[in-house]
């Protein structure tokens, strides 16, 4: 909602500072966005007038003007004379007051004056159109002011551009402030002071420019889909430019003046909230002398040509305005029908202000992607007891703006009346809750200044009485009154206070704390902790070329937001790749990212999913930046595979190896770049590079690895403390074995072997070496370099019995990998 300074001004009495206001929006709990200054883009331009006019001496068209620009321009000695500008506009006289700008003046599209000459004549400035000065409006000459203006003003404080506007985030359930009166109240009572607000009223609404009734009938099919609609006709309706103060606040709320009854609607949509729509009277079809509107759900199949020029075809869970039942000329709540639209032609108005159901309306907006000004207000609930008010304001602007003549009455469809809200404060219990010695009286004043009518009991702890307006939908319950009591009165204010409570030991659970232990490590180890959606596209796993195998039915949402995000998750690594994707196309190339999350598998008649959670990383780029002096190492799988094997060493989790992840399991992972990571036993999940065609389906060109581990597997086998094992005072002996096996044995399997054969004498196994020649090793073969260390508990071990243990270790472990000793 973009608030207009000046506007807001007129309405409510507030600080100078326009940071001021917005330092008391964060604190009362509404998010600002920006802080816009209007007309910045505006300097050297002033007023002036035109002394003398006379034709350029070599051009047929064109003038040269003596201009007063005030003090803007001075002689040698101070003294204000008449500055010289060439003119080829065709519009003004002598005497004309106007608008100039100087040498050195900037105009909207970065455009600079200079000094010239056009066709031998100096000119030292330009004067302006409105075209020229960012309005809309006129454009065929140069802009003429009224004979009273004064010479000499900067142009931005004499129109007003030089408003302020603050753009603030409003959340769903306020569409109050979706308004200028609504943000009034709102600033009203987070300074406590009062609205005054002059709303234009009728000024001749007569039978004998004809009676609405008699001209139009309104018929309601679905109360459920059209709590209330009202209809005004005005008539001999004179298109044309708006007036300058009407395109100006059209212009700061965020949209493009257009003309006089466009302008008129959208003015008012932004004073009040309420989206009205014109209907060109004369292009509805008449039945016994009326017009008939119709407002029923739409047909599937059915059509409709909005005003952007598009085709839409409906579904019936949407809502239209008919005429005479039959044809749709407006999507309701959304976006007006081209053949009813007001044109130049258009004489007499049909106005509509009407409130729809929510639901409907936001789910037409979303399934056509069309969201308007007015959709936004509708769905999140527009006041139905507000609309033949707004009507009166609207009609009332017709007269003042378009020259129209009202017609008498409105006809007013309003099937369902709501029943106010009344809710009774508790100040004791507000107290209690907030923890803030808020009074009773601050309470009833900044209640009553949201527009509720309040009406206090006689003592200071006597509940209040509290009727709540009808366009507050939110404030539903007391502790709804609460939350606004508490959020004007500040939350910083409150003093930090810890529960009492009895007999409570503090401390967070054992899973709370492996959790937290997950996070610290990846952090610890180089990973940015991030959160993604919940919510996922259908074709997330097949784009990965992830099966669906073990992984449930999925779980799909009735009424997706948006049609990518139609089910719940069933794997994190989409997500995270999206992000990798957000992050590349934002230049960052080194990303490092994880996610601690739940994903979700339905199954067949059951009614709640499983929803297991994940821990999953994704690694890309380099863990630092280039530097002059070197540029870091990419990072590959032994990066993730270290990320892993620190993790499961923070957990203490023991006998952990890694075992190549077959092709047809983990197609979404490059073959020989992926494994299967196991625990005493257990898979606890994988970790690899991931596969060139899943990277390409989500727009990446740069290698990706990760992993994805189940968090109920690592608080499984998690262990708080490991087994104490004494340090060995005897010494160990130390033998070299180098084993020639073929290339394609995985590592990970001779380190098995030769731990299984060695026994309990054998207390360490590493791989110093590998050694790859066709010549000395053999094609096809490989030599794993080991150092063996073996050691025996209480005492030194012989020479024999080392001897003995390592040639049982050598026989096992040749016979068993088809492998030689290497001489």
């Amino acid at each position: 909602m973009r608030v207009s300074y000046e506007w807001l001004k007129s309405m409510v009495d507030v600080p100078e500072d326009p940071q001021s206001l917005v330092d008391e929006f964060v604190r009362t709990g509404t998010e600002v966005e920006s802080v816009e200054r209007l007309g910045s883009d505006i300097t050297g331009v002033v007023t002036s007038q035109v002394l003398e006019k006379v034709p350029h001496p070599d051009s047929d068209h064109m003038f040269v003007c003596k201009m007063d620009v005030g003090e803007h321009n001075v002689d040698e000695g101070g003294r204000p004379v008449p500055l010289q500008v060439v003119c080829g506009a065709q519009n003004f006289s002598q005497g004309d007051k106007t608008v100039t700008a100087l040498v050195g003046a900037t105009l909207p599209g970065g455009i600079t004056i200079k000094k010239g000459k056009l066709r031998g004549i100096e000119s030292r400035g330009m004067n302006c159109s409105s075209r020229e000065l960012g309005l809309d409006g006129d454009h065929a000459g140069i802009m003429i002011l009224p004979p009273e203006t004064p010479v000499g003003l900067e142009f931005t404080d004499y129109a007003g551009t030089s408003d302020t506007v603050i753009d603030c985030e409003i959340t769903p359930n306020r569409p109050d402030c979706l308004s200028m009166l609504g943000m009034a109240r709102e600033v009203a009572a987070m300074l406590d002071e009062d609205v005054h607000v002059d709303l234009p009223a009728i000024k001749d609404e007569s039978a004998a420019h004809g009676r609405t009734e008699d001209l139009v009938d309104v018929r309601i099919e679905d109360d459920r889909l059209c709590p209330r609609y009202t209809a005004r006709v005005v008539r001999n309706v004179k298109i044309g430019p708006s007036p300058e103060w009407l395109a100006r606040r059209i212009v700061a709320a965020g949209s493009r003046p257009i003309n006089n009854v466009v302008d008129v609607t959208n003015y008012v949509m932004y004073l009040t909230g309420q989206p009205l729509h014109a209907f060109d009277l004369g292009k509805l079809s008449e039945r016994d002398g009326r017009r008939h509107i119709v407002v029923r759900a739409a047909r599937d199949g059915e059509t409709i040509t909005t005003l952007d020029g598009q085709r839409r075809a409906l579904t019936d869970d949407m809502v239209v305005i008919t005429d005479d039942g039959k044809t749709p000329v407006a999507l309701a709540g959304v976006m007006g029908g081209l053949d009813s639209e007001i044109d130049e032609t258009s004489v007499d108005v049909l106005l509509e202000s009407a409130s729809f159901e929510p639901g409907h309306i936001s789910r037409a907006s979303r399934n056509l992607d069309l969201m308007s000004e007015a959709s936004i207000r509708y769905e999140r609930q527009v006041d139905p007891m507000g609309c033949a008010m707004v009507s009166d304001i609207a009609a009332a602007l017709f007269e003042e703006c378009c020259a129209a003549e009202v017609c008498e009455g409105m006809v007013d469809a309003c099937p369902v009346e709501p029943e106010p809200v009344e809710l009774t404060l508790r100040p004791q219990r507000v107290r209690g809750l907030c923890g803030a010695p808020i009074t009773t009286e601050f309470m009833a004043g900044r209640l009553s200044r949201l527009g509720c009518e309040v009406t206090r009991g006689a003592g200071e702890d006597e509940a209040l009485a509290v009727r709540v307006p009808s366009n507050r939908p939110d404030l539903s319950r007391e502790i709804d009154l609460v939350e606004e009591v508490l959020r004007l009165w500040g939350e910083g204010d409150v003093r930090p206070t810890l529960p009492a409570a009895r007999n409570h030991a503090g401390g967070l659970r054992p899973d709370q704390r492996l959790l937290r232990k997950i996070g610290s490590t990846l952090r610890a180890a180089g990973l940015s902790e991030t959160s993604t959606y919940n919510f996922a596209d259908p074709r997330d796993l097949e784009r990965l070329g992830m099966p669906g195998v073990g992984r449930g039915v999925p779980v799909r949402i009735l009424r997706p937001l948006v049609a990518d995000q139609s089910e719940m998750r069933r794997d994190l690594l989409p997500g995270l790749l999206r992000s990798v994707a957000y992050n590349k196309d934002h230049g960052v190339k080194n990303v490092q990212l994880y996610e601690l999350g739940r994903v979700f598998f339905g199954h067949e008649h059951a009614s709640q999913p499983e929803e297991p959670s994940y821990v999953a990383a994704v690694l890309s780029g380099a863990w630092d930046d280039d530097q002059w002096s070197s540029k870091p190492a990419g990072l590959d799988f032994f990066d993730a595979k270290g990320v892993v094997e620190t993790l499961l060493d923070a957990l203490r989790i023991t006998k952990v190896r890694f075992r190549v992840a077959e092709r047809e399991s983990y197609p979404w992972l490059q073959p020989g770049r992926a494994a299967e990571v196991l625990a005493q036993g257990e898979l606890l999940g994988w970790v690899g590079n991931v596969h060139p065609n899943a990277l390409a389906n989500f727009d990446l060109e740069d290698d990706v690895v990760a992993f994805e581990l189940s968090v109920a597997a690592l608080m499984r086998l998690a262990q708080r403390e490991l087994p104490f094992e004494d340090v060995p005072t005897l010494p160990g002996v130390s033998i070299d074995l180098a084993l020639v096996v073929d290339e394609e044995l995985p590592f990970e399997q001779v380190l098995q072997r030769i731990r299984s054969a060695g026994g309990k004498l054998l207390a360490d196994v590493r791989l110093f070496d590998v050694y790859r020649d066709e010549r000395r090793v053999g094609a096809g073969k490989k030599s794993l370099a080991f150092s063996l260390t073996y050691r025996a508990e209480g005492r030194t071990l012989t020479s024999e019995e080392v001897e003995r243990a390592h040639s049982k270790l050598v026989g096992k472990v040749t016979k068993s990998t088809g492998g030689e000793v290497r001489g």
